[in-house]
């Protein structure tokens, strides 16, 4: 009986790791590399952080059409003040890897990119309207890995 016993509790463990969920991105989180607050015509433009991207969350288990490998906190996060002048925020990523965007806008709405850049396989995400608020950023690498990236936030390109 005892052995019955001891064997129950094994499936029952196993059981509770098999259902228990992975651990999603969390905007909530600080920052890997930093936090900024931009105003509407900022210089200079682009402002540009250097990092690295991807981590161990596959994000397209957690957010419907988003791609790539990425940390549970964000990479970066912007305090964005919005103006008068109708320039559009761009957010853009730069690397020799293949890299990946995802970001929480102000409007708690999920924004992703693959390959919209203007070079090779880099990604960008356009607001053409931007809100004013915080908008957190995680730089994925579309395969598992980490590699070296930069970071720009302009209003007036892509990278």
């Amino acid at each position: 009986m005892a052995n019955f016993l001891q064997k129950m509790a094994a499936a029952a463990a196993l059981a509770f790791v098999a259902v228990t969920p992975a651990a999603a991105q969390d905007w909530q989180l600080d920052p890997n590399f930093g936090t900024v607050t931009l105003i509407s015509g900022f210089e200079p433009d682009p402002y540009s952080v250097n990092l690295i991207a991807g981590g161990d969350l596959n994000v397209a288990n957690n957010i419907s059409g988003c791609l790539g490998w990425i940390t549970r906190q964000p990479d970066y996060r912007l305090h964005w003040q919005a103006g008068n002048l109708g320039l559009p925020l761009v957010i853009s990523v730069t690397s020799n890897a293949d890299t990946t965007l995802v970001i929480n806008g102000p409007d708690t709405r999920w924004y992703c990119d693959d390959d919209g850049g203007n070079v090779g396989l880099n990604p960008s995400v356009t607001f053409t309207s931007p809100a004013s608020g915080q908008y957190d950023i995680w730089v994925g690498t579309y395969a598992p890995g980490n590699a070296p990236a930069q970071l720009s936030i302009s209003e007036l390109f892509s990278q």
